[in-house]
């Protein structure tokens, strides 16, 4: 767990530099999605679209451990997943830890990209 967390504070302390504090895993998760929509100029969300852009963010997510698999854009530009293999069933707290790996991961090839 010690290692865990020492992956996951340099991620947390980007974040929290960047929005001016320490944001919760809808706020990491809407990002996410936000950033594969590649749609930076659009400042307002319905309730809605928020939802869909954390779906997004967490399909791409587990697409990166063979969970979903990018089927294409719809004609407004939004991704579209197939899932691959169901998604383990796990408590809450394991499952926040499970995201938070694959949200490593994501800013770590980010990063590099």
């Amino acid at each position: 767990m010690e290692d865990f967390e020492q992956r996951w504070q340099p991620i947390e302390n980007m974040l929290t530099e960047r929005f001016g504090k320490k944001p919760n895993m809808e706020a990491i998760l809407f990002m996410i999605g936000v950033n594969e929509l590649n749609n930076f100029t659009k400042k307002k969300y319905t309730k809605e679209q928020k939802q869909d852009l954390m779906h997004v963010a967490v399909c791409t997510l587990l697409s990166q451990s063979g969970y979903f698999e990018l089927e294409g854009l719809d004609k407004d530009g939004w991704p579209h997943f197939k899932e691959l293999q169901p998604v383990p069933k796990m408590e809450m707290e394991e499952q926040e830890v499970f995201l938070k790996e694959h949200i490593i991961a994501y800013f770590t090839d980010h990063e590099e990209a």
